[in-house]
């Protein structure tokens, strides 16, 4: 189908968007636990609840989960996508740098995610879709060489290993989200309202939440970055982004946030670019983009399912084979 290049440049610069708010949330996310007086739990609160609360309408009017939804689907989705896969996050942003986020996470999607079609669906890759997962696998192999070798004592690991495995609960999301039926506006708001349920007995547990000790600034930095770009307008933008280019080109911006992540974390935190990182970059950045399958596409006309997706960054949306979802 022809595209007229208003909507070309509209779902370039959505998907820009799109990349730099997937980037600046992992960067936040660092700085959150490092930086401030705030905890995971604080900022899980401000990540789902200032959401939760924006999007509390649609839970007002009935009807969220659509009748055909799968109880099980319903689970993985808060699963993969809500609080276990942000404590995830936040726990390992307190081990590994910023960096090591954008790399890992990134990088890892892809390949969960084709095994996962592979598993689930029978879904084979080929050609350079192949070459590209082969490239991504190289340079985490890399970087985590690197990373175990200069961080050893740091243990930067514990933090590798949890992104790892927060990008193995979004691939879950990413699986499920296409048999609930749901929008991406609803799909939002039944995980981030989900999420801020599981999370208020957990913060009970843990005493009293660091916010109302913590400086004003911090908090309002943490709530306008967590809640408000990351929960809500990453979740627009990406949505635009894949109705003008598709899906698959739409994830190509995947490919910018950890190179986005790594430049923003030695510029904002002093973080720095070892060697291990720009090889590791070298091999991920063009295996996304190889992986991502868009090199072979046209425009296509975007699919009922392709507007999905909680608002996570650009990153988690990683097309599966030939269609997307971090």
């Amino acid at each position: 189908m022809t595209t007229s290049p208003r909507t070309l440049w509209t779902g370039a610069l959505a998907a820009l968007a799109a990349a730099l708010i997937g980037s600046a949330w992992q960067l936040l996310s660092r700085h959150g636990v490092t930086a401030t007086a705030l905890g995971p739990m604080d900022l899980a609160l401000l990540r789902y609840g200032i959401p939760a609360l924006l999007l509390s309408p649609l839970w007002l009017r009935g009807r969220l989960v659509p009748p055909g939804a799968s109880r099980g689907a319903l689970v993985l989705l808060v699963v993969g996508s809500g609080l276990p896969f942000g404590l995830l996050v936040l726990a390992g942003a307190q081990w590994a740098p910023a960096s090591h986020m954008g790399i890992f996470m990134a990088g890892s999607l892809p390949l969960f995610t084709a095994l996962g079609a592979w598993v689930y669906r029978g879904e084979r890759v080929h050609g350079l879709r192949l070459l590209g997962l082969a490239g991504i696998a190289v340079g985490m192999a890399v970087f985590a060489a690197g990373s175990f070798g200069e961080g050893l004592r740091q243990q930067h690991w514990r933090g590798d290993l949890l992104f790892l495995l927060a990008a193995l609960l979004w691939t879950v999301y990413s699986l499920a989200f296409g048999r609930c039926g749901m929008s991406a506006w609803q799909g939002a708001a039944f995980v981030n309202g989900a999420s801020t349920l599981l999370l208020l007995p957990l913060l009970w547990l843990a005493g009293p939440p660091r916010l109302f000790a913590a400086p004003w600034t911090d908090i309002a930095m943490q709530a306008a970055g967590q809640g408000v770009v990351a929960g809500l307008l990453g979740l627009v933008v990406y949505g635009v982004a894949i109705t003008r280019l598709g899906a698959a080109r739409a994830a190509l911006s995947s490919a910018l946030v950890p190179v986005l992540t790594t430049l923003g974390a030695a510029w904002w935190m002093n973080e720095p670019v070892t060697r291990a990182a720009l090889l590791a970059l070298s091999f991920v950045v063009p295996g996304v983009v190889l992986a991502s399958g868009a090199l072979r596409w046209r425009v296509p006309a975007p699919r009922e399912s392709e507007g999905q997706a909680p608002g996570q960054n650009a990153a988690a949306s990683l097309p599966t084979s030939e269609s997307t979802r971090s």
